[in-house]
Parts: structure tokens; sequence; C-alpha cells
């Protein structure tokens, strides 16, 4: 293929794509490696204006400088401004749990979405071609993987391009050789201990010389899959329009009854929740789930209810005590510690928002404020026996969500108060007695 050729290919994926507009300036992600100069070229060739980004990982010694000095050369050649960052790999890596692979990803897009706002480009182009997508597919495949990884790399994908994914790596060789441009090789493309490399180097030629059009035909397997996973994602979002019902105060509410009108609602209830971080053996097991129970992810807690799943922030205090010093006053400003003058009476008390305790209950040793738990009873005031803090909540009709963000007042193992609901008649306080203890829960201060 000559250059002329390649160009007209590229360029008629790139604009089929949507890619780029004429007078958009676009980063280029130039490692100085066959692909990502035949990017730049390519690009130059259809007067595009260009800022190449290089990253200098220091992963392969001296040769990593010589990439960069290589870059160094070509863009001022070709006249194209040259940003580079250097970058400490390993400190990054172990800071944050990743393989060499993870970080280097994400310092390089971290570093690309800066220079985007600061050289005022519209994308970053990278160079992945044909053969890429292939071998991405197969990684994602023998990984495990859904339709998102089947479907291959996007051609575009938020700010991100790719106009060589087009071409196979024939054809970008073919066309520097054309161009009569250099470039240079990362010696670690040879060394079959990584999985990506045996692929290249061992099982792809073999395929490929068994099966002269296999590249091709797994490329047109991989635009089937990315329209059907245009389609799959419509679904998914009128099932979220249709499930989701109205939230409030940061809570997510879904009908299970919707969402139990699908087949592999386990499956659809993942796609809704996997930004939160939910797995999918987690959604899967929500729908044989008791009512009450609780499931977690880094950062958001899903209840079970009756009729809805709710997902709302993971409380830090969830599983934890406050201790509560009367003398000192509560450590929450949605709960008021008062100590009238006066003679009580019952008129100041509502057993709900607001409480009495007689002055026994300063002496107790153990006072804390704490999250419900199952089992919990409550003596109620006014009443012989005990019940379930549960009952209480479903006498309330509270929903999953709300009663998660129930708090207990505990002294010395005795429940004295589901507040905002009952209290206890444990230290209740008879009329015209003094040196109590009120307390007001204040519902809008939380």
């Amino acid at each position: 293929m000559k250059a002329k050729e390649f160009e007209q290919k590229v360029a008629a994926f790139a604009s089929d794509q949507a890619m780029f507009s004429p007078d958009d300036k676009v980063l280029v992600a130039l490692s100085g490696g066959a692909d990502s100069v035949a990017l730049l070229r390519f690009l130059l060739s259809q007067r595009v204006r260009c800022v190449a980004a290089h990253c200098n990982f220091h992963l392969r010694g001296e040769e990593s400088n010589r990439d960069e000095r290589f870059v160094g050369r070509l863009c001022e050649q070709l006249g194209v401004p040259l940003r580079i960052r250097h970058f400490d790999v390993g400190t990054f890596r172990h800071d944050n749990g990743m393989s060499d692979e993870m970080a280097c990803r994400a310092l390089r897009y971290r570093w690309f979405s800066e220079l985007l706002e600061t050289d005022n480009c519209s994308v970053v182009a990278v160079a992945h071609h044909r053969d890429d997508n292939v071998e991405t597919f197969f990684l994602n495949a023998l990984r495990g993987t859904g339709l998102a990884g089947l479907a291959g790399m996007r051609a575009v994908h938020e700010k991100v391009v790719r106009p060589l994914l087009c071409a196979t790596r024939g054809e970008v060789l073919e066309y520097l050789h054309e161009l009569g441009q250099e470039y240079v090789t990362d010696s670690t493309n040879r060394e079959n201990h990584f999985l990506r490399n045996r692929l290249r180097n061992v099982v792809l030629p073999v395929l490929e010389s068994e099966f002269p059009d296999a590249f091709e035909r797994l490329t047109d397997t991989m635009d089937r899959v990315a329209d059907g996973r245009a389609l799959y994602e419509e679904l998914v979002n009128h099932m979220e329009r249709e499930a989701r019902v109205k939230t409030s105060q940061g809570v997510i509410r879904y009908s299970l009854a919707v969402l139990r009108q699908m087949k592999n609602c386990g499956t659809l209830l993942f796609e809704l929740l996997r930004e939160y971080g939910f797995n999918r053996e987690q959604c899967e097991a929500v729908f044989g789930a008791s009512v009450g129970s609780v499931f977690l992810s880094s950062t958001k807690a899903l209840f079970v209810g009756r009729e809805y799943i709710e997902i709302q922030d993971k409380d830090v205090e969830q599983e934890g005590e406050i201790f509560v010093d009367f003398g000192a006053g509560f450590p929450r400003p949605w709960l008021q510690v008062e100590r009238p003058e006066v003679p009580f009476s019952p008129s100041l008390v509502d057993g709900h928002a607001t409480i009495a305790l007689s002055a026994g209950v300063k002496a107790c040793k153990r006072v804390v404020l704490r999250r419900w738990r199952r089992g919990d009873r409550l003596s109620p005031y006014g009443m012989r026996g005990s019940k379930l803090v549960s009952d209480l909540f479903v006498d309330a009709k509270l929903s999953a969500a709300d009663k998660k963000a129930v708090w207990l007042l505990e002294a010395d193992g005795l429940v004295l108060w589901v507040i905002g609901l009952r209290a206890s008649r444990h230290y209740a306080v008879a009329p015209g007695s003094t040196g109590y203890v009120l307390l007001r829960y204040c519902r809008s201060s939380r």
C-alpha cells in the first residue's frame, strides 16, 4: 500500500468515526515506536494541528532515555510542540497496588487529561491498530470478559481517538518505509514472559498462518459485538429509567418488581450498580436475600427492602459505637441534652423526638449511641414486656435505608431509646422529679 493510499484509508475511517474536525488541535501520544510515529506523520499529512506528549517511565534504563531523545529530535524536525513527563512508576504502583502496566496506563491518561486542558486540545490520539485490537480481544477472552471486552477497543471513547484502528501492523510499517521515516523499537516486545507478547509473538502468527483471513474475520466479529453492545446498553438505560423511583437525600431506589421482570435480573442490576463498586455475585445474590439484608461496596451500602432496593453512601460509623458522657453533652449536633431546673412534667416530652431520663442514668458505666442491629429489643414506655425494634420499624413503615439510618441510645446493655420513634420505660421520670435529663432529637440538624 502506497503512502497516499494509507493516508486516504485512515482519513476516511477518522471521518466516518467523527474523530476530530479540521479546526481541532490534537494531542498525540508519542512513544517513538512505529505506531505512534506513523500516527503523528498521518495527522500532519492531513494538516491537523498537533501537540506531542511523551512519557518517560524509566522502566528500560538507557533505552527509555534513548526514546526521549528520539522523539525530541523528531518533533524538532517536524515543527511539533512536545511535552515530556518523567514518572516514578514504582512508587505509584506500590501506593495503589497495581501492576507496572496498569500503573503506567493510569499515570499516562491522568497526564493526558491535564494536557488536554493546558494545551487546549480537543482529543488525545493514541496509535492502536487492528492487530492490537485482535490481541486485546484474545486477552480479554482469556481473562474472562463480557460484551465490552469482546467488542475490543473503541475507535472513539470520550476524549480518546484511535485513527489507526482500521490499519494493520504491516500497513503501518509499509507506510513508514514509504516515507523513509525512522522509529525506535522497544526491546521488551521480544520478551515472551508477558502474556500480550506471547500472544503477539507465538500464538497469533500461528493462527494467521493457518487461517490467513483470521484477523479480518475477528475484526468483523468485534464490530458485530460492538453493535450488540450498543443495543444492550440501550436496554439497560431503558430499564434504569423504568426501575428507578424517587430519590431523596442521596438515596437511590430501584423497584424490585420491575427488575424481576427481566430473566437475567442479576446481570441487569450489575450493569446499574457496577459504577458504585458492587460485583456481579453481590447483584445476583440480592434477589435471593431476605428483607433487611445489606451488601457493601468500598463506598456504598445496598439495603434490601420488601419493594425496593436502596443504595446510599456507606456510613463510616455504621459498625461503630459513639460513647456518651451526659456531663459533657452529646457528640452529635442532631441530639441535644438539657438539664432543666423545673420539676418534670409529662408535657415536656412526646416519647418520640423528645424524651426524659431519670437522674439514675448518670450512674451507668457505659452509655453509647449505635446503629440498630437485628435482634435488638426495647421495653416501650407504657407497655409490659419488650418488643423487637424491627417490629417498631414495621409499624412506622420505614424503608430499608431509613432503618439502617436509625440510631439507638443504649445504657449498660439496655436500649433506652429508638431515636425518633419510641422511648423505653427504663429510667422513666416521675412527675415532679428534679435532676432528670431531657434529650431532644433535631431531625433538621442531621
